[in-house]
Parts: structure tokens; sequence; C-alpha cells
């Protein structure tokens, strides 16, 4: 069964240099190629590679920005996935995101990407409940914690770095 291609702004909202808008699914690829232009990378892009271009709506500038596709099952959702850097704050981002449900992504539910990492086997449950605390830790101690519990061990840090999980 065919799953929806999702995307999502990955940043914080706020003030800062760059936002995040990340893709995940079959159709990433496709998404990325109809909403990028490079002058000098053209689709079907190289794996994992950097590269410097603008998003682009028809024939519209929306950002100057980076862009990055990573081929499944070398990825976080073992998926392929895509993300677009553009400038920060919150308009290029969501003017990217509305380009991107244009082109048939479907906004991405909060978790949903560590979840489909889950049922890929990317993650184990434990690392997926990490990913949570990760991402709500209040300090240092909190952080490490959730560290160790992500890279396999317990919560006490007993255990050895499962790498596999990391790829």
């Amino acid at each position: 069964m065919k799953q929806d291609t999702i995307a999502a702004i990955a940043t914080a909202p706020g003030q800062g240099g760059v936002a995040i808008v990340r893709i995940s699914g079959e159709d990433a690829a496709r998404m990325l190629s109809q909403g990028f232009q490079s002058g000098r990378f053209q689709p079907p892009y190289e794996s994992h590679k950097l590269m410097y271009g603008h998003v682009v709506d028809g024939g519209e500038v929306v950002d100057e920005c980076m862009a990055v596709y990573m081929a499944a099952p070398r990825t976080y959702t073992r998926e392929d996935v895509c993300e677009i850097h553009t400038h920060g704050g919150s308009t290029a981002a969501a003017l990217t995101m509305k380009l991107l449900i244009r082109h048939g992504a479907r906004p991405a539910e909060a978790g949903e990407f560590t979840r489909r990492a889950f049922l890929n086997g990317r993650i184990d449950l434990s690392q997926a409940e990490a990913v949570m605390a990760l991402i709500s830790a209040q300090g240092e101690r909190a952080h490490q914690a959730a560290m160790q519990q992500l890279q396999g061990g317990a919560l006490l840090g007993l255990g050895n770095f499962n790498s596999h999980a990391h790829e």
C-alpha cells in the first residue's frame, strides 16, 4: 500500500537564519524537482548531496535556498527524504509548504516522521520514545538520558550503541 508523501517545517517557529522543510515518501524526489531549481544540478538528483538553488513556483522565485535529496533506505524514515533549507522566519518556509501541498504532499501530523521511522524498522519503540524525550528535554541531564535511550541503552545509560539504527 502506498503511503502519502508528507511534508512539514522541521525547525522551531520563531526568528532564525534558516528554516528547514522536510518531505518524506515515495513522491519526495518528484516534489523536490517540481519546486526546486539549481543552475548546476538537474534531476534526478544525486543522493545525500547538498545543492544550492531556488524554491520556484512556476516562473516565480520564492526563495534562495539549499536542498538535499536522500534516497531510501539511508534516511531517518527509511523512505526517500528531501529537505529544503530556506531563509528563516515564517514566510519562506510557509510558502514552500504551500507549494509542496499543491504538488501533492500532505502536511505531516505531529510525530509522523518518527512514527514512519518506527513502522519502517529504522528505530524501535524505545528509541521512538527517546526522540520525544530529546525534543522535550529541559536540561543537560534529561538530554543525556534521552540520548542514551536513543542509542539503545537503558535510561541509566546501560547497554551499547545500537549503530544499525543510525544509518
